[in-house]
C-alpha cells in the first residue's frame, strides 16, 4: 500500500527525516511511535503529499506522490488537531467537506457520525464540542468516504476511557474490512492492542521493531 524509498527531508538546514526505507503492507494496522519532534507527523505529511521530501520517493497504491499525483487517492487523514468551522454544527461541517467530492450523501454522513458515537442531529456548534467530540468528528471526516487508507496521528487524543475502547474496536473493524491504517500513538496499549507492525522514529531515523 505504501512504499517509501530513501526519503529525506531537510528544512532550513535541519534534517527532519533521514534516509527512510519502509513498506507498509495492505490490510494491516501499522504503528508509529516516537517522542514529540522525532519526525512522525512530518513523515505522515510526506505520505499525504502535504510536504515534498528533499530526496527519495513515496508510492501509495503504485503511484508516486508528487509525480503521478499530488495527493494519494482514497485516503482519510487525521494529522494534528482536526480543523472545522467553529460556528457550524458537526453535520454541517462534514456536509461542506463531502460536497467537495460529491461521493456521498447526507444519509451516509449521518450514518458515519453515529458509528463514531456522535448525534448527527445535534445543533451545537463545533466550538462548543469537547476535545473528545472534536476527535470523533475528525475520525468521521476521515472515514466517511470509505477510503482504502487511513493516516491517523494520535486519533485517541482527548477521548475518555470509553471513547478509547470504542475507537479501538472501530479501527479493528476497519482492518477486518481490508483497510490499511498507519497510526501514530504515544500509548503503548493502543500500539499493542491494534498494530500488526511497529516502527519507532527517533531524530528522523525510522527503525522497524516488529
Amino acid at each position: 500500500m505504501i512504499e517509501i524509498k530513501n526519503l529525506s527531508l531537510t528544512i532550513k538546514k535541519t534534517e527532519i527525516l533521514k534516509h527512510i526505507n519502509i513498506t507498509f503492507e495492505k490490510g494491516k494496522i501499522h504503528g508509529l511511535i516516537g517522542r514529540n519532534g522525532s519526525g512522525k507527523t512530518m513523515l505522515m505529511k510526506c505520505i499525504c503529499g502535504f510536504v515534498r521530501p528533499t530526496e527519495g520517493t513515496v508510492h501509495v497504491n503504485g503511484k508516486q506522490i508528487g509525480k503521478d499525483c499530488d495527493f494519494p487517492d482514497s485516503v482519510g487523514i487525521i494529522i494534528e488537531t482536526p480543523g472545522f468551522i467553529p460556528y457550524y454544527s458537526g453535520y454541517k461541517n462534514l456536509k461542506l467537506l463531502a460536497d467537495l467530492n460529491k461521493k456521498i450523501d447526507g444519509a451516509k454522513i449521518k450514518e458515519t457520525m453515529k458509528q463514531v458515537g456522535l448525534d448527527p442531529d445535534l445543533k451545537r456548534h463545533v466550538r462548543k464540542y469537547s476535545l473528545g467530540m472534536r476527535q470523533r468528528l475528525g475520525l468521521a471526516q476521515a472515514i466517511m468516504e470509505n477510503p482504502d487508507l487511513l493516516i491517523l496521528d494520535e486519533p485517541m487524543n482527548g477521548l475518555d476511557k470509553e471513547g478509547v475502547a470504542d475507537m479501538r474496536e472501530y479501527l479493528l473493524q476497519l482492518k477486518e474490512q481490508g483497510k490499511t491504517i498507519l497510526l501514530a500513538s504515544h500509548s503503548a496499549e493502543d500500539i499493542s492492542v491494534l498494530c500488526d507492525t511497529v516502527c519507532e522514529m527517533d531524530k528522523g531515523v525510522l527503525t522497524l521493531l516488529e
